[in-house]
């Protein structure tokens, strides 16, 4: 297995520099990740690095809340496209979600599915939060909204992915696919939750675990 091809190298800290961001994306380059996950405003930057590369560009929309509104995500997703961006990983408005409201978040999500063109959507759940039943509906809510991915966190709740909450997801959905993220630091963890049937992996030590597996 080329466990590099799963990770989306991941550096979501707000106090990131724009050093940090350029050893991130000349790590993604030398280990051909499946992508670099950055705060919007390194967007263009990074695709200007990485264009002529197999690496793309991801990143978040309604970080890390969710709770902004849908016009402000689909601004975001659409700018986020223009300057360079192949993926949005966009935030659950969580809270309607849990008001009931699902009408709402399902417009919300295709809000962002329709302004970012061509590129993959990923729906982040927060999975920490909600229940089994809860994780299933909002799988559905995201796959018919038109979403590529559902996503299990945010990595800046209480809680990241877990093996349970991949295969609930996995197993809720026809035919989106799933990204595990969230407290993915060893091989061990990638390769369980490769094996639920995570087809991403979100991590921020993404070079420690392809090492991992090298040196096994």
């Amino acid at each position: 297995m080329t466990i590099n091809r799963y990770i989306d190298h991941t550096l979501l800290k707000p106090e990131a520099t724009k050093a940090q961001v350029q050893q991130l994306i000349d790590e993604a380059k030398a280990y051909h990740f499946a992508s670099v996950c950055i705060n919007p405003t390194w967007v263009a930057m990074a695709h200007e690095a990485l264009k002529d590369t197999d690496v793309n560009v991801c990143t978040v929309i309604g970080f890390d809340l969710g709770a902004t509104t849908s016009a402000a995500k689909a601004f975001e997703a659409k700018e986020a496209v223009a300057n360079g961006a192949d993926e949005v990983d966009m935030v659950l408005n969580v809270g309607r979600f849990l008001s009931g409201e699902e009408d709402a978040v399902r417009d919300d999500i295709k809000a962002v599915v329709d302004a970012s063109g061509d590129a993959i959507v990923k729906v982040i759940l927060e999975t920490c939060l909600l229940t089994s039943e809860q994780i299933r509906r909002a799988c559905e809510l995201a796959e018919e909204a038109g979403a590529d991915f559902v996503k299990t966190s945010t990595g800046f709740n209480r809680g990241g992915a877990t093996v349970e909450d991949v295969k609930l997801m996995k197993a809720s959905v026809t035919h989106l696919k799933v990204k595990a993220s969230g407290g993915i630091r060893d091989l061990k963890t990638a390769l369980a939750m490769i094996e639920a049937g995570a087809d991403r992996l979100g991590c921020s030590a993404g070079v420690a675990i392809v090492k991992e597996g090298q040196a096994e």
